[in-house]
């Protein structure tokens, strides 16, 4: 058995190796037949245009090889970095703010520490290239500069583009127009958002909403790294590949069908909790086992489990729940 993923991710002890093996061998034969009809879409062109077909490819998968190409182009990355040629070699180039470089320096060795690609001892070490696209952002985006949970999604972006300069235009991508203001140093928009998959599960899930409720568990408490990183160390690596193929066409509304179908899936499950520490600990369970691993069908799951979700609906809650935040402020 290959205790290193194909990204470079050690396994843990505990790894499920034969439930995985059944898994991949059923997910190797869709991958195969993907990579074929992608290959068909593309023909060879470094370029797709936005569709009904192109979006049903995106939410049954991007094979690896094609996932770097229609990530940037999907999500605006490559027409950024063509009408700004050599910016991002500038912006390594130009004066430092110290306090924003020491404060990614810090975070070097603390980002994926189970991943054998970001070691010291690596060749090619990527926490140098991690450190040189986050150090570029902070300078970039200067409202955000740096904060934790960054390092993360800009290191799973190196991991699948192999490539500095676009995993700097997608971080861009991602904090700058998908992500609204999750990063910036209020974090307002990241707080509003968990208000609103709140608001969410009242709706579609009341059992689960009144539950939490009655033991004033917030939803801060057990949702916000799903937010922030993006699902990254909460499922695993492949489920989080498809949730980001789906994140960069269609948007952030991706995440709250994703934190809605674990919830749904998982009612009767969530429901047995009894006190506050039992409901913390229930949500940190719903993120492991067979149901988040067959990626495939999972995806299948959050476009169908959830229900209806218009951007309308999400936009209207985001902005009541916005000013419930602001008057609270």
């Amino acid at each position: 058995f290959c205790r290193v993923d194909p990204y470079g991710f050690e396994r843990p002890e505990d790894f499920d190796y034969a439930s995985y093996e059944a898994f991949f061998s059923r997910y190797l034969v869709v991958l195969t037949r993907r990579a074929i009809k992608w290959s068909k879409l593309l023909k060879g062109k470094n370029s797709v245009q936005k569709s009904l077909k192109v979006k049903r490819y995106i939410r049954k998968g991007i094979p690896n090889e094609h996932r770097a190409l229609v990530w940037m182009i999907v999500s605006g990355a490559q027409t950024n970095m063509e009408q700004n040629p050599g910016y991002y070699h500038r912006l390594l180039e130009g004066e430092k703010n110290d306090k924003l470089v020491e404060a990614i320096k810090t975070d070097m060795n603390r980002t994926f520490p189970d991943n054998v690609k970001f070691r010291k001892t690596a060749d090619p070490c990527l926490q140098h290239t991690l450190y040189n696209v986050l150090v570029a952002y902070g300078h970039h985006n200067k409202a955000v500069g740096y904060c934790q949970g960054m390092n993360f999604i800009a290191g799973y972006l190196i991991l699948i583009t192999k490539n500095e300069e676009e995993s700097f235009w997608l971080l861009d991508a991602l904090i700058g127009r998908i992500l609204p203001d999750y990063y910036s140093p209020a974090m307002l928009g990241l707080k509003t958002d968990q208000e609103v998959l709140g608001e969410l599960v009242k709706m579609k899930i009341p059992a689960v909403a009144e539950l939490m409720e009655r033991h004033g568990v917030m939803w801060t408490l057990v949702v916000s790294r799903w937010f922030i990183c993006l699902f990254i160390d909460i499922l695993p690596v492949e489920t989080v590949l498809r949730i980001w193929d789906c994140l960069f066409y269609e948007g952030s509304k991706i995440i709250f069908r994703v934190a809605l179908t674990l919830i749904k899936q998982h009612q009767a499950f969530i429901l047995e909790a009894t006190n506050f520490p039992d409901i913390c600990d229930k949500f940190k369970q719903i993120t492991k086992g067979t149901f988040v691993t067959e990626c495939h069908s999972f995806m299948q799951k959050i476009f169908s489990d959830p229900g209806s979700l218009s951007m309308a609906t999400i936009n209207k809650l985001r902005e009541t729940c916005r000013e419930k935040l602001l008057s609270q402020g």
